[in-house]
């Protein structure tokens, strides 16, 4: 029988999350420079930006018309960020090229991404926490997984935008998930194992590694270090969870590939931004893991 509880407690989560992920929108659009250039400086109209919550506009935008990118001049020439690795993306536009490194594909860009709705982030977020909610229970691995989610999503908004996993989001979100389920396993009434997190952290981050030196072109180092992330959290719930999950992940990609494929808005070997698949399977993952309660 339904309690009041099995309702609030997914109706708070996603409140959570629509308040947490209307807080993306800066860090989304500053994170999305396209890989071998800084952060994001300045708001849509140019003006100086400073911290990384809330809307993309600044102070001193005006308030009654949408702000516009400025055009591009010699003086924005931009600046090498080290630590960011890029997977591929999709082909660029016939104004941008694409060379490969060892850290996967870059692109020298002459157009910017246009700066992210609001609204679509904090229903995105909000969704995300309802739903590992409604999944989790009222467990306290719950708490991780609301904290983690906002970051997931912008993850994936940043790399499906401009290809790239920054180093700053990547390592700190491996890094938090493996300490707050360390903290979680010390609490009653979990259900999930701490040191199976690790190992599959590390077996996850290694395997995608592997992948990487068979195929740079194909698998960026930035995937690399968010499996690590990902991996700690499938492995929450055991083995067959990071099974799932990575499963999932690649088989996401593969649709959407052969979707673009199938209209002709890609080729065979055209690569793709693989972060948010990587994560929309960790998601999954952690769903049926979670209602299976193991």
């Amino acid at each position: 029988m339904t309690t009041a509880l099995d309702l609030a407690l997914p109706a708070a989560a996603a409140l959570w999350g629509a308040a947490a992920g209307s807080l993306l929108p800066r860090a989304a659009y500053r994170f999305s420079a396209p890989a071998g250039e800084d952060w994001r400086k300045t708001c849509p109209a140019g003006h100086p930006i400073r911290g990384w919550l809330g809307p993309t506009h600044c102070r001193d935008c005006p308030t009654d018309s949408p702000a516009q990118a400025p055009a591009p001049t010699p003086d924005d020439e931009p600046v090498a960020a080290d630590g960011e690795n890029a997977p591929q993306g999709p082909p660029a536009p016939d104004n941008e090229t694409r060379t490969g490194d060892a850290g996967g594909s870059t692109k020298s860009a002459t157009t910017h991404a246009p700066a992210p709705a609001p609204a679509p982030l904090a229903l995105a977020t909000a969704l995300v926490c309802a739903a590992l909610a409604l999944a989790t229970g009222t467990r306290p691995e719950l708490a991780v997984w609301l904290l983690l989610a906002p970051v997931g999503v912008l993850l994936a908004v940043v790399d499906f935008r401009v290809q790239r996993l920054p180093d700053p989001l990547t390592l700190p979100f491996a890094a938090a998930a493996l300490a707050l389920l360390g903290v979680t396993a010390l609490l009653p009434e979990h259900a999930g194992d701490w040191l199976t997190s690790l190992y599959a952290a590390l077996a996850l981050g290694g395997a995608y590694f592997v992948l990487f030196l068979i195929n740079p072109g194909g698998m960026g180092f930035g995937d690399v270090k968010l499996a690590l992330g990902a991996g700690a959290a499938l492995g929450w719930y055991g083995w067959p969870t990071v099974l799932l999950g990575t499963f999932a992940g690649f088989l996401f990609g593969a649709l959407y590939g052969g979707a673009l494929v199938v209209v002709r808005r890609a080729g065979r070997k055209t690569a793709i931004a693989f972060g948010p698949f990587l994560i929309a399977g960790a998601f999954a993952g952690l769903l049926v893991g979670a209602y299976s309660g193991v």
